[in-house]
Parts: structure tokens; sequence; C-alpha cells
């Protein structure tokens, strides 16, 4: 079963409320998605940190219902 894109965005949203997200459908099958994200909360921390938060974000639904995401993150200006 595929995680559904306004989910994944709903998730990340939760965790991280002032995050500008753009969720694409890789395959057009629902299950590969590439996911852009711009947040301050990015601001400071290096790409494996910032990663670890949307991870964390997705509370272990990376590989479960989730099979592919891949992530662009971006910090962003105050």
């Amino acid at each position: 079963m595929a995680m559904e894109a306004t989910e994944i965005e709903r998730m990340i949203k939760d965790a991280l409320p002032d995050a500008e997200i753009e969720i694409i459908d890789l395959a057009g099958d629902g299950d590969h998605y590439k996911a852009i994200i711009s947040s301050v909360s990015f601001n400071g921390k290096s790409r494996i940190q910032q990663h670890q938060m949307v991870y964390a974000a997705l509370k272990g639904n990376m590989g479960g219902v989730l099979h592919a995401l891949a992530l662009e993150t971006r910090p962003m200006n105050n």
C-alpha cells in the first residue's frame, strides 16, 4: 500500500511548520517520490542532519508504507 503525497507533506509540515515543500511523483505510481524541502530549521545543519529531520518527521514509514523518497533539502533565510 502506497503513501499519498498529501500525507507525506502533512507529516513533514507537522514537524517543520515553516517548511516549503514540493512533492513529485517520480514514476507516476504513487510509490516513488522526490521531496524538495526548504526550512529555516535546516539553517546551520549538515545535509545529513537535514535528512534525518525529515526521516524523523515521517515516523518510521520509510522503507515500509513509503517505498522510495529522494530528498533535496535546503536551508531557508529567516
